[in-house]
């Protein structure tokens, strides 16, 4: 089959693989029909997220079970799934206590309690390093789904790929940033990064009750598509004193909630870069500084985007002083799925509308050149086996 491989940073192929197979009882082989580009396998393609081997990349992906383990009985040969990018086991004790991102089970390879660097890490994600247990990816003819019995879900007949597709991981995860700060109604929410989950970020909060949704990001083209698909305010850091802004904003409190949707690769001015290796960083976190900053007293950051390595000066000092809550990680899907899938479904949220580009999978290079480097006003690529 064909597939989106890594080969090295900066090097993703469209190569010929062997077809995936059966392993487990509780496996299925899907055939896929979309596939997506996240913000997540940059980091990957940069080299800011190691990995040595080839790896077939995609962890947002869709499509029809082709082939069914023994132990399956949820799901049959034609069904149309979406697949939440974190493989749980649903039996172990952080799957069964709503924390599927730490299962214990499925990242064989890496797992353990302490969160390092280079080992010790939560559960498995699809083509996500062999860090996060090495499973192949969805950007790919086919994909093999462990557990197949507990992560994925039947797509209403009348929604597109294009509806669903999101319903993977970045709806999911910008849902989880708003759902974290247990919006009471009436919030002020500042969201940095308008990407791919910023955006679903803006929707989540909306919904949750936001009184005034706040985008900020660098880039032009991408607060424009967040006022055309989410009619919020936005703020560009190379125009406005960003923090201020949204103080003089929120009659000089600060935001209610503010997410951080970049992580630790933002746009970064020189001295930054070399302030970074002189201290053994990856990347920085200039935003999560900016969101301690700008949230009120008492209120919450919650961080979506990824951070790889320590930092030097963390800014522990203001979170205490301003009684922060602080949440992060990985998003745990499996809590909100079929509450989404159901949005999607009643017309209450739309989610195909930050799809910029969709590309064959032969032109994934393109695709992560394109996203990659903000080519082509990029926001969102969606790729067709």
């Amino acid at each position: 089959m064909k597939a989106a491989v890594f080969h090295k940073p900066g090097d993703i192929r469209v190569d010929n693989v062997p077809d995936p197979e059966i392993l487990d009882p509780r496996d299925v082989i899907l055939k896929v029909t979309s596939t997506a580009i996240c913000g997540s396998d940059l980091h990957i393609l940069s080299g800011a997220v190691p990995q040595k081997e080839p790896l077939v990349m995609g962890h947002e992906f869709m499509g029809i079970v082709e082939e069914v383990g023994a132990s399956i009985t949820n799901l049959k040969r034609g069904d149309r799934v979406i697949v939440p990018f974190p493989i749980a086991c649903g039996k172990c004790f952080f799957c069964t206590h709503e924390a599927s991102p730490a299962c214990e089970n499925s990242n064989f390879k890496n797992y353990g309690p302490n969160g390092d660097m280079m080992s010790q890490k939560g559960g498995a994600l699809f083509g996500y390093t062999d860090l996060y247990g090495g499973y192949s990816g969805g950007q790919a003819q086919y994909v093999r789904v462990p557990y197949a019995d507990i992560s994925p879900r039947i797509v209403p007949d009348h929604l597109s790929d294009e509806q669903a597709l999101f319903l993977t991981d970045i709806f999911p995860t910008g849902w989880s940033a708003i759902d974290w700060a247990q919006l009471k109604g009436g919030e002020v929410v500042a969201i940095f990064g308008s990407g791919p989950v910023g955006l679903m970020a803006q929707k989540a909060a909306w919904i949750n009750g936001a009184s005034r949704v706040i985008a900020i990001d660098p880039l032009d083209y991408r607060l424009e598509k967040a006022k055309a698909v989410n009619k919020v305010d936005t703020l560009n850091p190379h125009k406005v004193d960003v923090v201020e802004a949204i103080r003089e904003m929120t009659g000089g409190r600060g935001a209610d909630v503010c997410v951080d949707a970049v992580g630790f690769e933002p746009e970064r001015s020189f001295m930054d870069k070399v302030k970074a290796t002189i201290n053994f960083e990856k990347g920085s976190i200039k935003v999560l500084e900016m969101c301690f900053e700008a949230v009120r007293r008492m209120g919450t950051v919650s961080i979506m985007g990824v951070y790889g390595s320590p930092y030097d000066n963390f800014p522990l000092f203001r979170i205490f002083d301003k009684g922060i809550t602080i949440k992060q990680g990985q998003a745990p899907v499996l809590n909100y799925i079929d509450k989404l899938v159901g949005l999607v479904n009643d017309g209450k949220v739309v989610l195909d509308d930050i799809i910029t580009h969709t590309l064959p999978l032969d032109q994934a290079a393109h695709g992560y050149k394109i996203f990659d480097e903000k080519e082509e006003d990029c926001v969102k690529v969606v790729l067709k086996p």
